[in-house]
């Protein structure tokens, strides 16, 4: 597991404390100060950041951030958002803690990549339609605040930590597609409380994070061998 901050380089260092700075002055200079909304902000980004290097400590800090995330989403009835991260989210943060533990990578300080088969896009797909049917008729029922987004949502969110515990380069395209979406959500949310804006700001941040953490594990896969080069390689 090792420490992974050690392993930040300066340009991350910058990066990740200026990230931290920003949700530290966009909530104390928000409407409605909320103490829990600030540290599920330092936590997430954190998570982030670790995630993007590939280090199993993301995972254990995503699964703190779902709970405080599942928290913030029941205050303002987002029904659909506490389901996601504290029933999906949570669990699979915990399988992916896991599967990464058991599949470092030669250096032993990130995970292995895992490239997708057929059948992980198959059962993706297939899964996929099952949780949006059935999270779907879950929030009509409760008559969840913007049902479409909050399905949306759902959905990117599944599909995020699914390729997380898949070990997949993808999973940082996941989040980002559900970053977008969470956007609009608190964006709506924010037009009712102003003190949501800071939660908008946030996924804002995580937006970045996640494109930077797909483009650091897609040029880590790109230098991992396939058998046929490791003999040619030796061939040689």
């Amino acid at each position: 597991m090792g420490n992974p901050i050690a392993d930040l380089t300066k340009k991350e260092w910058c990066v990740w404390i200026g990230s931290l700075l920003i949700i530290i002055m966009s909530n104390f200079l928000s409407e409605g100060f909320d103490p829990l909304t600030l540290v599920a902000a330092c936590i997430g980004v954190t998570s982030l950041i670790f995630a993007a290097k590939g280090n199993v400590w993301s995972q254990i800090l995503m699964i703190i951030f779902s709970i405080l995330y599942g928290i913030i989403s029941w205050q303002f009835r987002y029904w659909g958002e506490m389901m996601t991260y504290l029933g999906m989210t949570m669990p699979m943060a915990v399988w992916s803690t896991i599967t990464w533990i058991k599949n470092p990578s030669e250096s032993g300080k990130e995970v292995e990549i895992q490239r997708l088969t057929k059948k992980h896009i198959f059962l993706l797909i297939v899964s996929g339609i099952a949780v949006t049917t059935l999270f779907y008729m879950i929030l009509a029922a409760l008559k969840t605040q913007n049902i479409v987004f909050s399905t949306i949502s759902v959905t990117t969110s599944f599909f995020a930590a699914s390729l997380t515990m898949l070990r997949s380069s993808y999973y940082a395209m996941g989040y980002a597609a559900n970053d977008i979406v969470l956007i609009v959500l608190w964006v709506l949310a924010s037009i009712s409380n102003p003190r949501y804006l800071s939660v908008t700001i946030i996924f804002g941040i995580f937006f970045f994070y996640d494109i930077y953490g797909f483009i650091s594990w897609k040029k880590r896969e790109n230098d991992i061998k396939t058998p046929e080069q490791w003999e040619l390689q030796s061939a040689e």
